[in-house]
């Protein structure tokens, strides 16, 4: 776990990344950091303008450390992701940073009719894999959009490419993950740790 100023220096960093790359093209290198940036971590970088999702992309498994997986998220979300076109310097003071750290994911093993029962909303983020079709939604996403933990599921499994219910398949592996949600509270502003109510059982 972050601490919550540890959670403002990891979104500090990401705006940092981000500007630098927009305006000048420069990949920042992590410096004078806690040692917890020094630890592989997942994260994920998310961008609004507005109040719009403007980009999103980051790293499921810890495959790196934490500070460098948060400035090559930050530049990616904001001039890779492939459904928006890069952010402009003129767009860096309307947009909302966003940072979520990631528990390592685990696989749901009970049975797969069991499943709604098992998501907690608010606080699982789930990953759907079958074959080479895989999708990721971040913990704050049913809360955010009023997914029960059913349509959670089938919402992961469109984000992959797969049919509302391929969860329920035995080919299909689901895995749950936690996060911890640092965000600004406007564009370059303070910086506050998201937290939603939990529920599960087919219920928001």
């Amino acid at each position: 776990m972050l601490t919550l100023e540890e959670g403002r220096q990891a979104v500090h960093l990401a705006r940092q990344a981000l500007t630098d790359y927009i305006e000048t093209k420069k990949i920042i290198e992590p410096q004078d950091l806690p040692p917890v940036f020094l630890e592989k971590r997942g994260v994920f970088v998310t961008l609004h303008e507005d109040g719009d999702l403007r980009g999103c992309i980051g790293y499921p498994q810890p495959v790196m450390a934490l500070g460098k997986a948060i400035v090559d998220s930050a530049i990616n979300a904001g001039s890779r992701d492939p459904r928006f076109p890069s952010v402009r310097p003129g767009e860096l003071g309307r947009i909302e940073v966003e940072v979520t750290i990631l528990t390592r994911p685990k696989i749901y093993t009970a049975p797969k009719k069991e499943l709604p029962e098992l998501v907690l909303v608010g606080r699982d983020g789930l990953i759907v894999t079958r074959g080479p079709y895989s999708g990721l939604l971040l913990p704050q996403v049913a809360p955010e959009w009023g997914f029960d933990s059913r349509e959670f599921l089938s919402q992961t499994c469109v984000k992959a490419g797969l049919t509302a219910d391929a969860w329920l398949d035995e080919d299909t592996k689901v895995q749950h993950f936690q996060a911890q949600i640092f965000a600004e509270v406007a564009p370059d502003r303070e910086v506050f740790e998201k937290s939603f109510p939990e529920s599960g059982c087919g219920t928001v």
